[in-house]
């Protein structure tokens, strides 16, 4: 008799389904016939890591047969200095996802309520189900997140956690200053706010919140931050939070012993070393994102405003037909109806050439898309 696993796992974990990354890049090019496909759907840098790098994993290889120092001390020591606060504060993780994940299970109970903003990224609700707890969405309010209804909703269930995406994924909008402080007022007791600032170097530093003094005040406020992005480290796995001191032991209990490995830790120390080119890629990548605005609205898309490296585009044709045309071109990007936005697509940025290119071939295929099907007017 074959055992029944349903039966024996969490009650929680019925009817979740896995993250399912999709078809590989060679599956990719067999299927479509092509060479080359440029991955715009899931937001890595595209500039790949900084210099000196790469030097710096391959001189840690001769070193992983011995276990990563579970104190991540110098990576500590190092993230501390870039966000301004001390190394008590940081607390390495293998990437935000296991973070994330690591939050859900300090905090949350079976039955516990959870606040997302809808759309933004759907880990936060699959970790808090994982967990036994129950979703309570908000829509946001022109593609932005709905500080007073987020706080209001937090109040009514009880919540335990408020998850943020600052910038959002997908919309890419950002939170501003009186927005923030009036959410932080306005939670319940016992109920804190995680924010996911995965794309927060892309933003103008005159723009985003500087919550660190939050935490340094003892708000109750987790921030997570990655290398996958600005720093394209993707590939390595490497976040960290930035928590109250207390806060960091508890996460250090629940998550996985030695889960950061030694060519990840040499990565992100090396990535640190030259501070100064995270403001080079920043203003790189919203010169890109300006210009690939401004071609997608001259071909009659809606490009919503963003801080992030990427664009959440109204498009008016069938995004899962538009996003298949341009794969056939190679080119991925993300169907706006995988958030639940039909008819808008996800663009990630990278150089400018390229998104000269990427706006000219979405215009041709969409020009295609509506000879069969009537575009649906965009708003003004």
């Amino acid at each position: 008799m074959s055992t029944d696993w349903s039966r024996l796992v969490r009650p929680s974990l019925i009817g979740l389904e896995p993250y399912r990354p999709g078809a590989s890049l060679e599956e990719l090019r067999a299927a479509y016939g092509l060479d080359e496909i440029v991955k715009l759907n899931w937001n890595e840098g595209l500039h790949g890591p900084f210099p000196g790098v790469e030097e710096a994993v391959r001189e840690e290889l001769s070193r992983v047969w011995i276990y990563p120092e579970q104190a991540y001390s110098d990576l500590r020591e190092s993230v501390a200095g870039w966000v301004g606060t001390s190394p008590e504060r940081i607390v390495p993780g293998h990437g935000i996802q296991a973070l994330i994940a690591t939050v859900a299970h300090a905090f949350l109970e079976p039955g516990d309520a959870v606040v997302v903003t809808e759309p933004t990224y759907g880990l936060y609700a699959q970790a808090s189900a994982a967990a036994g707890a129950r979703i309570v969405s908000v829509p946001s309010v022109d593609f932005r997140h709905d500080a007073d209804g987020l706080a209001a909703a937090a109040r009514e269930a009880d919540a335990r956690l408020v998850w943020l995406c600052d910038p959002n994924n997908p919309t890419g909008s950002l939170v501003q200053q009186d927005e923030w402080e009036r959410l932080l007022a306005g939670l319940p007791q016992r109920c804190a706010v995680v924010v996911d600032e995965a794309y927060v170097e892309y933003a103008d530093p005159a723009l985003r919140v500087d919550r660190v003094p939050d935490v340094e005040n003892g708000r109750p406020l987790v921030l997570l931050r990655t290398f996958s992005k600005i720093f394209g480290l993707a590939g390595l796995r490497l976040g960290y939070a930035v928590v109250g001191e207390a806060l960091a032991g508890f996460l250090d209990v629940v998550q996985e012993p030695f889960n950061v490995n030694r060519a990840a830790l040499a990565a992100g120390r090396a990535s640190l070393s030259s501070p100064q080119l995270v403001e080079e890629r920043r203003r790189s990548n919203e010169n890109a994102r300006e210009r690939l605005a401004t071609l997608l609205l001259e071909a009659g898309c809606e490009p919503l405003p963003s801080q992030a490296n990427f664009l959440l585009v109204r498009v008016g044709v069938n995004d899962l037909a538009l996003t298949d045309g341009l794969a056939r071109r190679g080119l991925l990007v993300r169907a706006g109806s995988e958030f639940g936005l039909d008819s808008f697509v996800r663009i990630t940025t990278g150089p400018e050439p390229l998104m000269e290119r990427v706006a000219a071939e979405l215009a041709e295929v969409r020009a295609g898309l509506a000879k069969r099907d009537p575009v649906e007017p965009l708003e003004t």
